[in-house]
């Protein structure tokens, strides 16, 4: 594609204004019928000036592609034993994405760490957190936050209950002992 651009600029580079306009219509309009009996002589001539159209012909020309395999860097579908190999045949629905479904395991598993998940999770009132990843529907998001969130209060320093004294001896007591004993002046 790099090649067919530059040789695209070349070629425009070297037209008149009036040839410009005319390409821009045909490539609006298609071709008159004046351009197609040309192009068609010429095909018919020698052979010199009918390779170079078969060439731009095949680059043109819609990629067989029945089997719906991604388009690998060249623009060509990428081998089948392949796509089967990274499991691109499998496809896997994120409710919390807004129902996207993603091609493959490693594509789905990597969506977990991007902006939209992240933005469907912020939208729930959920963070964002390792203990979602795998989660794709909203209903079991919302179940797991719940009880993490029911375990994070019961996990929470309750400062009455839990401060801890030493005494002089290098006991630790619990606040309510040490000034209880405190008050009985046995420390």
């Amino acid at each position: 594609t790099l090649e067919a651009t530059r040789r695209r600029a070349e070629r425009r580079s070297t037209q008149t204004e009036n040839e410009r306009d005319r390409e821009v219509d045909e490539e609006v309009n298609g071709p008159s019928l004046e351009d197609e009996s040309r192009r068609q002589k010429k095909q018919r001539g020698t052979g010199g000036g009918g390779e170079d159209t078969d060439s731009e012909d095949e680059e043109d020309a819609p990629i067989y592609n029945p089997k719906n395999v991604p388009l690998g860097w060249d623009g060509k579908p990428i081998p089948y034993w392949l796509f089967k190999l990274h499991g691109l045949n499998h496809f896997y629905p994120c409710e919390i994405c807004g129902g996207i479904m993603y091609r493959g395991r490693r594509n789905f598993e990597k969506h977990f760490t991007e902006s939209r998940h992240a933005y469907g999770m912020r939208c729930l009132g959920i963070p964002n957190t390792k203990h979602f990843h795998g989660v794709t529907k909203i209903e079991d998001a919302q179940v797991l936050w719940e009880r993490l969130r029911g375990e994070l209060e019961g996990n929470t320093f309750d400062v009455a209950e839990e401060e801890e004294y030493e005494d002089s001896h290098g006991n630790v007591l619990k606040r309510s002992e040490y000034e209880d004993l405190a008050r009985q002046g046995l420390l």
